[in-house]
């Protein structure tokens, strides 16, 4: 969202293409990439400033970023060597296969969401201590002194912000610390335009700053998660049943995030690194790249391009439902993945762009059951109409069982 530090006149600007020299950076926040910039302009390096992004993305952000949670760093040395940390949350070692079913049936998707057994074993911490302490310059304490700023002194909230907390409104109001932060009073978000800040988080990541990654994985940071995982303080008037977590003290001592080699690929001349197991981001997409280097896109039209680019997708994505999951349970066969050999014979299953012919299916603007059926091409006639893709066969059963999940 676009959003702004309380106090100033002018917002940092949010733009589509910044140039420039001597480094750059991009999140999805202004004050983020500002605190990156501000880092790098401070003598930080790359690392740094990542680091510093992360942690002001963590305020302002609170619904897709933050140290509640994990994720994975790609990082490229000096040198120009490669590595990635995996810092992907763990299942609680208490979780079993059945955690999410009860009366032998699976919990609807909200109750389980909207609960203490939704809640994996945090690692953002972990990987921000890792990565400064291995590869950075700075410390934990500057490099997150612009998100405790920005927690405890605020920012102005936007339409994006309200909608979020409004479209969880329902549940943030069975909790009595959710409601007290996120809504006003009469149990609506808080305003448009409104100054919000996080203290509470702001002193969280002031102990961090202090006592580095054991700040949060012991001590009273830590013993308040597994409280509130295992023992939810809900309001006596919540419409809805909250389930306790199986989170223990014992997982937060243990976390640890690894150290992994990233994929690798060569795309029309161009290495291209990423993230490997348990991330499918990087097999998949370098899966797709090298489908796409046998055609000359360049001399096609783009809508001949983009048949192409959508098609390899679609064939390598079915890989990565068939073959993707947590390398400590799985083998996941990513070098044959990347090889070029196996993306021709993937190619060879892509047919040239042709008209779509027409198609019997389902009209879903069809106003009786006589016509529901019809033979239509799907085109501005029908809006509301879609034609599935043709089923790509895959060659191996999908992996059940994902401890790190592989779905970023």
């Amino acid at each position: 969202p676009h959003v702004a530090l309380a106090g100033k006149d002018t917002p940092p600007a949010k733009q589509p293409t910044a140039t420039g020299k001597d480094g750059g950076a991009a999140t999805v926040d202004a004050l983020g990439t500002q605190a990156a910039i501000d880092t790098l302009r401070r003598g930080g390096n790359a690392v740094d400033a990542a680091v510093a992004a992360a942690g002001v993305l963590g305020v302002v952000e609170p619904f897709s970023c933050g140290i509640g949670g994990g994720g994975f760093m790609v990082i490229r040395t000096r040198k120009g060597d490669v590595t990635t940390i995996d810092s992907r949350e763990l299942s609680p070692r208490a979780m079993r296969p059945d955690s999410f079913m009860e009366n032998g049936a699976p919990l609807p998707f909200n109750d389980a969401r909207y609960s203490g057994l939704s809640a994996g074993v945090p690692g953002t911490v972990e990987t921000w201590a890792e990565a400064l302490e291995k590869f950075g310059t700075m410390s934990l304490a500057e490099v997150l002194a612009p998100a405790i700023h920005v927690a405890r002194h605020g920012y102005v909230i936007d339409q994006v912000w309200f909608d979020q907390v409004n479209a969880n409104r329902d549940w943030f109001d069975d909790i009595p610390a959710t409601a007290a932060l996120f809504l006003d009073p009469d149990g609506s978000p808080r305003d448009v335009g409104t100054v919000f800040t996080n203290p509470a988080l702001a002193k969280t990541y002031e102990r961090i700053a202090h006592l580095g990654a054991k700040g949060f994985y012991r001590g009273a940071v830590a013993d308040a998660l597994v409280e509130t995982v295992r023992h939810p303080v809900v309001s006596p008037t919540a419409n809805h049943t909250w389930r306790s977590g199986v989170i223990k003290m014992r997982d937060l001592h243990t976390y640890a995030a690894p150290e992994r080699a990233p994929t690798h690929v060569n795309y029309r001349g161009l290495d291209v690194y990423s993230m490997g197991p348990p991330s499918s981001g990087g097999a998949t997409v370098g899966e797709a790249l090298n489908i796409l280097e046998g055609y000359d896109l360049g001399s096609m039209t783009r809508e001949a391009a983009l048949h192409y680019y959508l098609e390899a997708s679609r064939y390598s994505f079915a890989d990565r439902n068939a073959y993707l999951a947590d390398p400590a349970y799985f083998d996941v066969p990513v070098s044959g993945l990347l090889s070029k050999a196996y993306a021709a014979t993937r190619r060879a299953l892509i047919a040239r762009p042709r008209p779509m012919p027409p198609r019997r299916q389902r009209c879903r603007s069809a106003s009786s059951s006589r016509d529901r059926f019809a033979t239509r091409r799907c085109d501005q006639t029908c809006e509301n109409c879609r034609l599935a893709p043709a089923p790509v066969d895959a060659t191996r059963e999908s992996a059940q069982r994902r401890c790190r999940g592989s779905r970023r």
